[in-house]
């Protein structure tokens, strides 16, 4: 099967979420990553949430479409490995502090000397430049001083967080655009390679639509408003009479028209008051409680009849339940149903954004520690004997190791 970024090569040498997320999102169309990971335990997203027998569940989908090789990045000898391994790669991906890159001598003007084509994605808390890139910063930090987090919530009560990581995940998205965008670049521009520089509070500020320009022009702070969105209306969430949560967006002139109608308010929706979204954003409050009102009065499943009837972008709050089993997420293969190493059965989220020609594709979840070591350093032109001596003195780790060595 034809894959867009076939034969290009990533090492991966971040943990966690964001340096891996990219990572992930590369390899599951088609690049060839490697995942550089401590001896021992591993990147501690292994352990992390839910496990099943020792690994994390998350392991499984973060880890899916990578070799694992297992180098100690704290010893010389493992950072010369390294090193050796970004000769002949495309793209490399870390999300380490500022400055623990150039300590270990693995930053961009070391692994770039023989290899001036690499592309260097670096994803931090604050960038590799201004007066916070030393502090360290995880997603919720990146959150908080990214905007996001000071508009999520009700006014009454302090700002609320979405019970994920945005920020990494965010910055994850924002690492993979770069770097196409680089590769692009080097591949038309002559082969020169950059690095791309991914904060975490940048990529979530860059969802932050027209929130500065407000405030510099007008002095105007977008403030927390619970479920509705300020100035488009109606856009809310109403409880059905079955206590079912149901989004409805009917912000569009002809859809609020057609929304009216469906519920019986055509009174409200023929009002000339009402004809364009300015008119309703003024009387948001009355609008919102005649929406409201009917959806109180009717089971969801009759609102969703009626609104999907009407043409009215709708949709009812989904859990993790609700979407492994919706038939539209199964009619897109967005759950993966797959066996783990040791044949147990899971399921796992689907590949996004889908091409027709080129669509990506999980061979593989998430595999152990140093399971492709010895191939991996083989194709470097390490032969066993050098890879065996390693393993014994601790620089890397081994799924095969030799009897008897450590």
């Amino acid at each position: 099967m034809k894959t867009p970024l076939a034969g290009v090569k990533v090492l991966e040498l971040g943990q966690l979420i964001a340096g891996p997320f990219a990572a992930r999102m590369l390899g599951e169309f088609g690049a060839d990553v490697i995942k550089i990971e401590p001896p021992g335990a591993g990147d501690p997203l292994r352990a992390w949430r839910k496990l099943h027998k020792g690994t994390s569940l998350w392991w499984y989908v973060q880890g899916r479409n990578k070799r694992t090789v297992a180098i100690d990045l704290r010893t010389a000898e493992g950072q010369a490995v390294v090193r050796r391994l970004a000769q002949e790669a495309d793209i490399v991906v870390e999300n380490f502090r500022p400055g623990t890159m150039e300590k270990w001598g693995l930053d961009y003007a070391a692994l770039s000397a023989n290899n001036p084509g690499l592309i260097m994605v670096r994803v931090s808390g604050f960038g590799q430049t201004g007066p916070m890139r030393d502090q360290p910063g995880f997603g919720a930090i990146g959150e908080s001083m990214g905007g996001v987090r000071y508009i999520t919530g009700y006014p009454d009560r302090p700002p609320v967080r979405l019970n994920l990581s945005l920020g990494d995940s965010v910055a994850g998205l924002h690492a993979v655009i770069g770097a196409l965008m680089a590769l692009r670049h080097r591949e038309v521009n002559g082969g020169q390679g950059q690095v791309v520089d991914v904060a975490l509070y940048e990529s979530v500020f860059n969802l932050m639509e027209c929130t500065v320009p407000e405030y510099v022009m007008y002095g105007e702070i977008r403030e927390r408003t619970g479920s509705n969105l300020t100035g488009i209306v109606p856009s809310n969430t109403y409880m059905s009479r079955d206590a079912v949560n149901i989004i409805i967006a009917a912000n569009g002139d002809g859809i609020f028209r057609r929304l009216m109608a469906a519920i019986g308010r055509s009174d409200v929706g023929e009002d000339p008051r009402f004809a364009n979204n300015a008119g309703r954003a003024a009387q948001a409050e009355y609008i919102d409680g005649a929406i409201g009102e009917w959806c109180a009065s009717v089971d969801a499943a009759e609102a969703v009849r009626c609104l999907k009837s009407a043409g009215v972008p709708h949709g009812k709050i989904y859990s993790a339940a609700d979407i492994c089993n919706d038939e539209q997420y199964r009619a897109r293969d967005m759950i993966l149903d797959m066996s783990l190493p040791d044949g147990t059965p899971i399921s796992m989220p689907g590949i996004v954004p889908k091409l027709s020609v080129t669509p990506g594709r999980v061979s593989s979840p998430g595999t152990a520690i140093g399971a492709h070591t010895r191939e991996v350093l083989r194709e470097a032109g390490f032969d066993d004997a050098e890879i065996d001596k390693m393993h014994a003195r601790g620089v890397i780790q081994l799924v095969d190791a030799p009897p008897n060595s450590k």
